[in-house]
């Protein structure tokens, strides 16, 4: 079992679909959508956010995420009446942003702290990544080296680079395939200057087919980093 999501949105539409791809890269949680009134509109609805969040946790607790501020006062009208306080968090996030990283934290077994502190955290590396941008060349697809294949040790890290097979890139899927495994592990992983454990990052890299990985992990999981994400990159993340 995993923490639970609730998406509260004005739009049942909007709700069911960021639900819809989150779920697309954290299939294992319970996400449920409470968008719009009661009858269909737009609007928000203090039963169907109760329902969602009752629906939504299986005893682990869970995180509620928000499109516009009177969403965020229902969603905390419904804990109060819920009575859970301690089992169910608001986070203050980016809706869409804030749910993929939530959803893969969850994934990986986070708790509803961590759930929450990783919707929280996608603005901030939203911002960064914003920053990064605009100081920094973008990432282009370029040949592997013809010892690609080969570690190099640099200053106790591990180096390797892979390239990019699937035709679609690394896309969201993949990042969280990516970030979901490394986030579980004891290592640092950079991969062509994102964090690889936070799939916000790898999905800013924008790396399309043909790019190159260039991969630096260090710490006592390294090895089963850089051999996961060879593996991977190799089968195109399920995708060839």
């Amino acid at each position: 079992m995993t923490v639970g999501i609730v998406v509260v949105s004005h739009s049942i539409k909007i709700a069911e679909g960021a639900c819809e791809l989150a779920a697309q890269m954290a299939p294992s949680v319970r996400l449920e959508a409470a968008g719009g009134t009661d009858d269909g509109g737009l609007g928000t609805s203090l039963e169907k956010v109760m329902s969602a969040v009752e629906a939504a946790n299986s005893g682990e607790g869970v995180v509620i995420l928000c499109d516009l501020g009177s969403a965020v006062m229902v969603a905390e009208s419904a804990v109060e009446f819920l009575g859970t306080p301690q089992d169910v968090s608001l986070a203050d996030a980016p809706l869409i942003e804030g749910l993929v990283a939530a959803s893969v934290a969850a994934q990986g077994g986070a708790g509803v702290a961590a759930v929450k502190a990783a919707a929280e955290s996608a603005l901030a590396q939203q911002v960064q990544a914003r920053i990064d941008d605009s100081t920094a060349p973008p990432v282009r697809p370029r040949a592997v080296a013809e010892d690609a294949d080969e570690s190099v040790s640099v200053g106790g890290a591990i180096v390797e680079d892979f390239e990019v097979l699937n035709q679609l890139g690394l896309h969201a899927r993949p990042a969280a395939v990516l970030a979901g495994y490394l986030g579980g592990l004891d290592v640092e992983v950079d991969i062509n200057g994102a964090d690889g454990q936070s799939v916000m990052m790898l999905m800013t890299l924008a790396a399309g087919q043909g790019t190159v990985l260039h991969v630096r992990a260090s710490g006592p999981d390294a090895r089963r980093a850089m051999d996961f994400i060879a593996e991977q990159c190799r089968t195109g993340f399920g995708e060839l």
